[in-house]
């Protein structure tokens, strides 16, 4: 997993900054495409676009807003919102992170196979048939 010293950073002295830690790790060990880096004054998480930032970042619990969050396809029973575009998730604290890891690290693998190129698969012909 790559960690952008900027982010880094960014998280030290938060008010959640454990949580926030927890949950930049579970991003960003669920799938290797998945990348980060600082913008609009908050970590921002992206694969193939904008995937994921933390909101609300002040306080001592922890928001991860999915910026296109409808788009992502699955069941994820712990995203709120009813918008067209963005979902959240919230972390209370560390035993949440933990409660809800399985399912975050699912989204982000969802997001990034949404967001991979597909692969044009052409068979292969055996010779003599």
């Amino acid at each position: 997993m790559k960690r952008d010293p900027y982010v880094d950073r960014w998280l030290e002295g938060k008010p959640a900054e454990p949580v926030l830690r927890r949950v930049r790790d579970v991003v960003m060990c669920a799938d290797t495409r998945m990348g980060e880096y600082l913008k609009y004054g908050t970590v921002q998480f992206a694969y193939n676009g904008d995937f994921a930032n933390f909101v609300q970042h002040d306080k001592k619990t922890a928001t991860l807003m999915f910026n296109r969050g409808a788009k992502i396809q699955g069941n994820f029973p712990h995203l709120e919102g009813t918008g067209p575009s963005a979902r959240f998730m919230r972390f209370a604290d560390l035993d949440e992170v933990d409660a809800l890891t399985a399912e975050l690290a699912k989204i982000v693998v969802a997001w990034c196979d949404m967001m991979a190129p597909r692969a044009k698969v052409v068979p292969v012909k055996k010779p003599g048939r």
